[in-house]
């Protein structure tokens, strides 16, 4: 017979069980309450060692690494590299992958940049491919045709010539070991088969349905009966399979040449686009030289205009250069100090403005790089600084912006740097059938202003605002990183380099740490949240204007830092030492941001 008192309790356990079960249990979402996380009031627990706030350990590993912001994407790229792929297949398929998965922010339909480390010539290579604009886009066709003071939005005449499908073709074609058959299976597989719908990807889904809902293929797509599909929901797009199916058998001619580009050209006139098949079959990717800064003594790397990485570089020398006029020390600072905000926000008022008032396809104007990047440059613009005063940018602008940021290393010592983007979440909104891609919308940025260096004309590059950076130190390879999202990139790639160099954080701490975006439009400083707490106050007695974001405004980052053992050997790279199962003469250690949907992985 039981004890009556053990009946007892257990029919309060029961009751208090049914009284305080979930309306969500598992997390599964329900009609009423679509992200059944947001509103469980809880605090986050802590790690045994080290920093305590990070998130999770490094990811390390010696035959080879990839990190995305999908986990999906980073397995396809791992996947490749077991098979003997190298660093450059693993990229391009892992980038395929996010074509399909993340549409709302990156497709074949995109454009891309890339820095490569090639082992074999111990150099570095930056590729630019970033699409022209269509022969028909003059300043009048804007103007008087469509009758705007200011480039549209979204739609049809928002879309350059997509340049993804011509570099990865140009990457695999120097420097690859596969082609588009082996690279782009997973992705293909995945489209047909289809894939879970991750908590960010939807929340982007759903913020742009009635975008969306304006284009019929959009509509079928992406949505299901003019709604957002369910969080968590399997997704599927047969159509994009069919485009990538058709890609692996016939190459980037398919995209630019063949039947893609006959469906793009239909449907870009269709809607009152001038883009033609010779606007899409004469573009060809570009071979550039990266551009470089030192920064205490590493050599930071980016692409240059008409992306917006020259700005990062500039904003490093502003504050090595003025840190000793205003007797700054960042390192001593640290980042619990308002002086430190300070000083790096109002560096980078100054670089943005430069970036603003310079930076264009260098095709067509003259972008003063060499003095822009000169550390005598930086030291004529430190007493715009005032330690007590928060400054008005003298150049304002901005940008929106949805992108995809990913890095590869593999066994031999490469490594590859990438960013991948249609722009705005979901692009140009205009999805091309029968082939369930989104067009992009980098034609945005340009300007229709006749008198600014990025005004808009035919086979002129707009604006970019997708940057990739690379560090070496002493001639040596070390860290491969970005930051997607937007405008906040050349700033969060320096708060990145400042945590690595001048704090010694790891590459997953830096990410972890709270950051800052600064807008130049309208001069406002937001923070994450816990940061804004901490410092907010003191920076608006110095006269910023101060809000508080979660981690959606300061965008997403993965890194790759190679640490060489000095006793081991450079494994080389040859047709020979492919097949060879050795790991690489030291570790890859790794960072993926908690922002988005990603990881790191390696083997």
């Amino acid at each position: 017979m039981r004890n009556p008192l053990f009946v007892l309790a257990l029919s309060l356990a029961c009751a208090t069980s049914v009284q305080a079960q979930s309306d969500t249990p598992f997390g599964i979402p329900s009609t009423k309450i679509t992200q059944p996380s947001a509103n469980i009031v809880a605090v986050p627990g802590s790690r045994a060692q080290g920093w305590l706030a990070q998130g999770r350990s490094e990811v390390l590993a010696r035959h080879g690494m990839v990190a995305t912001s999908d986990p999906l994407a980073s397995e396809a790229g791992l996947e490749i590299l077991r098979n003997g792929g190298n660093a450059v297949d693993a990229i391009v398929a892992a980038a395929a992958v996010l074509d399909v998965t993340s549409q709302n922010d990156t497709g074949i339909a995109g454009d891309l940049f890339a820095l490569v480390w090639s082992a074999a010539d111990q150099k570095l290579y930056g590729l630019n491919s970033a699409g022209w604009a269509p022969e028909g886009w003059t300043l009048e066709f804007f103007t008087e045709e469509l009758g705007v003071s200011e480039m549209p939005d979204f739609g049809v005449n928002t879309a350059t010539v997509p340049g993804a499908i011509s570099g990865y073709d140009a990457l695999l074609s120097r420097f690859g070991t596969m082609g588009f058959k082996e690279t782009f299976e997973r992705a293909a597989t995945l489209a047909e088969e289809g894939w879970g719908l991750a908590e960010r990807r939807h929340a982007d889904l759903f913020g742009v349905q009635d975008r969306l809902r304006e284009d019929p293929d959009s509509a079928a797509t992406f949505l299901v009966d003019g709604q957002a599909p369910p969080l968590y929901s399997v997704i599927r797009n047969p159509n994009l399979a069919t485009a990538l199916r058709l890609i692996q058998r016939e190459g980037r001619d398919a995209f630019y040449k063949g039947a893609i580009a006959d469906a793009i050209v239909a449907k870009v006139q269709a809607g009152g686009g001038v883009m033609t098949h010779a606007d899409l079959a004469e573009f060809e990717s570009e071979w550039v030289d990266p551009v470089t800064t030192n920064y205490h003594g590493y050599d930071i790397f980016q692409l240059p205009p008409p992306g917006q990485g020259f700005a990062a570089l500039e904003m490093l020398n502003i504050l090595e250069v003025c840190a000793t006029v205003h007797n700054v020390d960042l390192a001593a600072l640290g980042p619990a100090n308002p002086d430190y905000w300070h000083f790096m926000v109002e560096a980078k008022k100054l670089a943005y403005s430069d970036l603003y008032a310079y930076n264009a396809d260098p095709d067509f104007v003259d972008v003063p790089l060499a003095q822009l990047l000169s550390k005598e440059y930086a030291a004529t613009l430190c007493d715009r600084i005032d330690m007590d005063v928060a400054s008005k940018p003298s150049v304002e602008g901005g940008l929106g912006g949805g992108t995809v940021y990913l890095t590869a290393a593999d066994r031999w010592g490469n490594m590859v740097s990438l960013v991948h983007s249609v722009y705005d979440v979901y692009g140009s909104a205009v999805t091309i059938p029968p082939y369930g891609m989104i067009l992009h919308n980098r034609g945005n940025p340009f300007s229709l202003n006749p008198d600014h260096p990025n005004v808009v004309a035919p086979r002129k590059r707009p604006f970019h605002s997708i940057i990739a950076g690379f560090v070496m130190h002493n001639g040596a390879p070390l860290m491969s990183f970005g930051n997607m999202g937007g405008r906040v990139q050349p700033e969060t790639h320096v708060q990145h380099m400042v945590n690595v160099i001048d704090h010694g954080m790891n590459l997953q701490m830096t990410t972890d740490a709270a950051r800052f975006t600064h807008w130049q439009s309208g001069n406002k400083l937001f923070m994450e949240d816990a940061l804004e707490s901490l410092v907010g106050p003191a920076l608006r007695a110095k006269g910023h204007d101060v809000g508080a974001v979660d981690g959606g405004a300061v965008g997403g980052y993965q890194g790759i830092l190679f640490v060489r053992d000095p006793s081991l050997p450079m494994p080389k790279y040859s047709a020979e030492s492919i097949e060879q199962d050795h790991p690489v003469n030291g570790v890859y250690r790794a960072g993926s941001d908690h922002r988005k949907d990603g990881q790191a992985v390696g083997w």
